[in-house]
């Protein structure tokens, strides 16, 4: 069991955070449009998980804000916001942002996302949630970058994330 900090306080996150060089494990996740989505919908393109606690948070709209611009100068990349925050709000939260780069994606009906990723917060009250994370894939869903946020309020590396999609593109 892995453990990260909420202001400073121990939270552990079970499962296990998947590793540079392994498959990415199977997903099956709910986008704006209440459509239910897995990895092979996005086939072909590097993806860049940014796993959050809630969409209605500082740090993790703000690194939503930062993905979607950084997405917008990447080829052949797609960005999902994983968090369990309902569709309608992603969605929401989004538009009245001008979010277009990013797509959204809830682990309401998928809980099980928690675990398998290695991201769930099982202690402390953000229990149920996603831990702070960000997770890189080649084009054939091997993860080339994985970042389990020490601090649930500290935003992510997003340069490390960038190098690693950059080293893979010239590779």
């Amino acid at each position: 069991m892995n453990q990260v900090t909420r202001a400073g306080a121990p939270v552990d996150v079970a499962g296990d955070f998947p590793r540079v060089g392994q498959a990415a494990p199977a997903l099956t996740l709910t986008n704006t449009d209440m459509a239910d989505v897995t990895l092979a919908d996005f086939a072909g393109k590097r993806k860049v998980l940014n796993i959050i606690p809630s969409i209605d948070t500082p740090t993790c709209a703000t690194s939503t804000r930062k993905f979607n611009e950084l997405a917008s100068r990447m080829a052949d990349t797609v960005v999902l916001v994983v968090s369990a925050d309902l569709p309608f709000a992603a969605k929401r939260f989004c538009g009245a942002e001008g979010l277009d780069d990013v797509e959204t994606l809830s682990t309401f009906r998928y809980p099980e996302f928690h675990r398998d990723w290695g991201v769930a917060l099982s202690s402390g009250v953000m229990s149920g949630l996603c831990a702070r994370a960000v997770v890189v894939l080649d084009a054939n869903d091997r993860v080339i970058h994985a970042e389990l946020v020490p601090e649930i309020k500290q935003e992510p590396d997003y340069e490390a994330a960038l190098k690693a999609l950059e080293a893979q593109a010239t590779a």
